[in-house]
């Protein structure tokens, strides 16, 4: 369960709570301080910006909750999942041409002629289901109906639904877990063989496959998983709208959590960043407790598939407990799309907008923030210009610390994909840049990194890891051996 940043109370509480954290620091502020950078952060009441026009305007309107539905409505919009961008296939066609994919789909193919073939005399000719998430393969086995999907209760315009599952599935799950906690292998290949579409089987497969470097029947096990769990939803159930529910608390659920978290790897690793950014909408959309992380990879795949507009226009509709803008990887990946986006303007000759922050005040601002992301992003990046050892001595980068283990992991978590963002020389050059004004910035004023010191404080306070359910590897590009898991 996502941590709540900023509590929405009332002011005297919030201000009586803000006191005591920097009393417990010692750091001898004012509270004023923090309620500006707060509100520049970006926080109200309702957990959303207060540039949301039409959004703010529906708020104020009605006091039986009208407001609220309708921010829940922009929500579901910025969520809502484009099919045009959902297929791995697509993107590589639009990427390479559609040449150079036939080609490589028919030299692969020579290789395994008997895909090819006809059925066997005697065989049952059947037609393969079209889906939406994966293109099935023609050798694939004919869906067995183990599963089933309920429609439990529409709610505010919400649809909410839950996965069932069959007399067979049951029986082929115990004979799973009876197989899984001897880590008997074939015991699970041998279930496969008389229930096909055993889903917890297949994932644990493609993660044989995946540890042992085969990365193609890896990411086969996850389509048919994929295949499986589509093939059984209900006919109201339509995730690409943004507006259909299935809780990750009810067991049966969890598999599609799991199966659409290994696609959107498996997509990321192909270079498939549009298609990753569709699927990570839809695991964000299906929950809004984001119990798999959703949230800290979705500004990734918007910038490397140069969706900026939309990640600003996401961080602004997204309807959350918190401010993202505190969150360290969207602190720093908007201050990114804001200057690819100031560079589209230049190219391109267009009026500038003199309503929005400039990238290198909003990268400025990342870095009083989160100042310890930029040792950080030297190291692994890595950084190599001397000025770097420079800048990073100076006391507000050099002392800098998390403060709270829910930062820490979150940091930890950003680095694992966007530090590769980071090796841009136009983006290390910015970042440099940022780097040297925020230190003149300080030295002008010894308090300001103390005062941001506050705002982090305020803005992390638990002193436990309540990010520790989301695990690091499901962030990271290499995958570990299992007894590092």
């Amino acid at each position: 369960m996502p941590v709540s940043f900023v509590k929405t109370k009332n002011k005297k509480k919030k201000k009586k709570k803000i006191e005591g954290k920097i009393a417990s620091v010692e750091i001898k502020t004012n509270d004023a301080f923090i309620d500006v950078q707060l509100k520049r952060l970006a926080v109200t009441e309702v957990g959303c910006t207060e540039s949301l026009d039409a959004c703010s305007e529906t708020q104020a309107t009605s006091a039986n909750g009208g407001g609220w539905r309708n921010l829940q409505k922009c929500s579901r919009q910025i969520l809502a999942v484009d099919p045009k961008f959902l297929r791995a296939e697509d993107e590589l066609r639009r990427i390479f041409g559609s040449k150079v994919i036939n080609a490589c789909e028919n030299s692969n193919n020579s290789g395994n002629s008997w895909r090819k073939q006809g059925p066997r005399r005697g065989a049952r000719i059947y037609q393969v289901r079209k889906t939406n998430l994966v293109v099935p393969s023609d050798h694939w086995p004919r869906w067995d109906g183990g599963m089933s999907m309920e429609h439990i209760e529409t709610k505010e315009g919400m649809h909410f639904f839950r996965y069932a599952r069959s007399s067979s599935y049951l029986a082929a799950q115990k004979k799973f877990e009876v197989a899984n906690d001897m880590h008997d292998l074939n015991g699970i290949a041998l279930n496969l063989v008389q229930h096909p579409y055993h889903v917890e089987s297949l994932l644990a497969l493609a993660e044989a496959f995946k540890f042992a470097g085969d990365y193609q029947r890896s990411a086969e096990a996850i389509e048919k998983c994929l295949y499986a769990l589509e093939c059984a939803w209900h006919p109201l159930f339509n995730p690409m709208r943004g507006d259909c529910r299935l809780k990750y608390s009810c067991d049966a659920n969890r598999p599609l959590f799991l199966t659409l978290l290994c696609h959107m790897q498996n997509l990321d690793r192909r270079g498939c960043h549009r298609a990753a950014l569709e699927v990570c909408k839809m695991l964000l959309s299906l929950d809004s407790d984001d119990p798999v992380g959703a949230l800290f990879c979705i500004d990734y795949f918007s910038l490397r598939s140069k969706q900026y507009e939309w990640l600003e226009l996401f961080a602004d509709q997204y309807v959350s407990d918190n401010s993202l803008w505190l969150l360290p990887n969207f602190s720093f990946s908007l201050a990114v799309a804001r200057f690819y986006l100031e560079c589209d303007t230049l190219r391109e000759q267009s009026p500038v907008q003199t309503d929005t922050v400039p990238s290198i005040d909003v990268l400025k601002q990342a870095l009083m923030l989160h100042p310890l992301v930029l040792r950080k992003i030297v190291d692994k990046a890595p950084l190599k210009d001397v000025a770097w050892t420079q800048i990073l001595n100076h006391p507000h980068f050099a002392y800098a610390e998390a403060g709270s283990p829910s930062l820490e992991h979150l940091i930890q978590i950003y680095m694992e994909k966007n530090y590769i963002i980071w090796r841009l020389p136009e983006l290390q050059k910015w970042l440099k840049d940022a780097a040297l004004q925020v230190i003149q910035t300080v030295n002008e004023d010894k308090g300001e990194s103390k005062n941001w010191a506050c705002v982090r404080k305020e803005a992390f306070p638990s002193d436990k890891n309540e990010y520790s359910h989301l695990h690091i590897v499901n962030f990271a590009d290499s995958v570990p051996p299992p007894e590092d898991m």
